[in-house]
């Protein structure tokens, strides 16, 4: 823990000034004369995740200048725990008001490594922040951030079906919750012949993992994350390069982990069912093949196109057992296609949504909250691209066009018409490092679906 919450903040700790471009502006004519210079000679200006280092008289440190986007910003300070001296810090009354949740989950996350096979070469600064709730609810945040980071770095040696179940069977015992799964040929005894299918071929049974905490009275709300912990893309086998990070496409699991923990701390008044279909997408003589047709739990026949699609085969088993308990609420997380990062990118989940003023709310959330999504249409003129001549429907489509939205489109077909419904399709990892996000594992949307489902089930 790089933050310490303080009733009272220590007073040889070395101040931070916060400032954007404009508070900066305003504070620097009331600067000694000696800091204004200093700080005009190192070209500090007050850019967002920009420092300078402020001597005193004896040449130590003296103050720490810092420039942020805005004072609610996520990762306002999060530059700062790795390129300070180490030390304790805390922020200066003259600068901007940082938003205590911001201040505490901004630094806790400049402070995240990965170093579970690596160790840090440093520890990173010490934040000293004014106790209170907000900064708790950053904490938590921020621990639920670096929690679901952890899961989707570690290699898939050590993060197999069985290590996920551990995870999460771990989360459970942590909040009172409920724990079970379903493993190897016993999914097909409880009638989970996809998930089954999809992860047979591999030494690590395939399994579905639930969890399910809260009071039965509340509204029912379904997770349910893509659990693939490595997709070599099955006989329709990928090259080199697709498939040297596949350790992350159980990145939309990690995200529903994530999720489902910060529920259960902040007492959501919601029935929580976590579905979890967890497999390793291998090759072995028993491989599902193209062109097998597997009946699944709804009933649906699915044609296998290309068994490298094989998150919608696994998740469909899923959202059809999520829907028989008929929740308010089902929002799937899934790694699902390549076509969502060649439309958005990697740093925008692509959010598929039932209702149309949802998917807005959820949008402008997004933007306000620094955790972005982006609505994609459920366009039903496409569905007859997915429909086999031999079963219902293929889990690809007739070409390249509208990946995304076929995907969509497919899980679609195992909900019940009326149940609302959200699809993310993510891509659970940084491909470029900014500040408090190196490169690897990401939480992606789940501080906004956070924020959204405490409003629609505001007590």
């Amino acid at each position: 823990m790089t933050v310490h919450l303080k009733k009272t903040l220590p007073a040889k700790a070395t101040p931070i000034t916060v400032v954007d471009r404009a508070a900066f502006q305003a504070l620097a004519a009331g600067l000694p004369d000696a800091t204004r210079a200093w700080l005009a000679t190192v070209g500090f200006v007050g850019a967002a995740d920009s420092h300078a280092l402020v001597p005193g008289p004896d040449g130590q440190l003296a103050q720490v200048f810092a420039g942020v986007a805005h004072a609610a910003h996520p990762f306002a300070l999060s530059h700062l725990p790795l390129a300070l001296p180490e030390g304790v810090y805390k922020l200066d009354d003259a600068g901007l008001p940082l938003l205590p949740e911001a201040a505490a989950l901004s630094w806790e996350l400049g402070g995240y490594r990965f170093d579970l096979y690596k160790p840090a070469k440093r520890a990173p600064a010490t934040l000293a922040l004014k106790a209170g709730a907000d900064a708790e609810r950053g904490l938590a945040l921020a621990a639920a951030t670096a929690a679901t980071r952890d899961l989707v770095n570690t290699p898939a040696e050590h993060m197999g079906p069985a290590e996920l179940a551990g995870a999460a069977k771990a989360l459970a015992k942590q909040y009172g919750a409920s724990f079970s799964e379903i493993v190897g040929d016993a999914l097909l005894k409880k009638n989970f012949p996809s998930i089954h299918a999809v992860g047979r071929a591999s030494m690590r049974s395939p399994r579905l993992i639930e969890v399910t905490w809260g009071n039965p009275k509340h509204p029912k709300l379904a997770l349910v994350g893509k659990g693939v912990c490595f997709d070599s893309g099955g006989l329709n086998i990928k090259g080199g390069e697709g498939m040297r990070q596949m350790k992350k496409d159980m990145g939309g699991a990690a995200n529903a982990l994530g999720l489902a923990g910060l529920i259960m701390a902040f007492k959501l008044p919601v029935r929580l069912q976590l579905l979890i279909p967890a497999v390793e997408n291998a090759i072995s003589g028993n491989a599902y093949r193209p062109g097998d047709v597997i009946k699944t739990r709804k009933g649906l026949h699915i044609e296998i196109g290309n068994t490298d699609a094989e998150g919608r085969v696994i998740l469909c088993d899923a959202l059809a057992y999520a829907a028989e308990s008929r929740p308010d609420l089902v929002i799937d997380l899934a790694t699902l296609t390549g076509a969502a990062r060649v439309a958005l990118g990697a740093q925008l989940p692509a959010l598929f949504a039932k209702h149309m003023d949802t998917a807005r709310d959820l949008v402008d959330l997004g933007l306000k909250l620094d955790d972005p999504l982006w609505h994609m249409p459920l366009w039903a003129p496409y569905h007859a691209g997915i429909e086999s001549s031999i079963g219902d429907i293929v889990n690809t489509g007739k070409s390249a066009l509208a990946g995304a939205i076929n995907a969509a489109l497919f899980l679609e077909d195992f909900l019940p018409r009326e149940q609302d419904w959200l699809h993310i399709d993510l891509f659970a990892w940084n491909d470029t490092a900014r500040a408090g996000r190196p490169v690897g594992g990401e939480a992606q949307t789940i501080r906004t679906l956070l924020a959204y489902l405490e409003q629609r089930y505001a007590a």
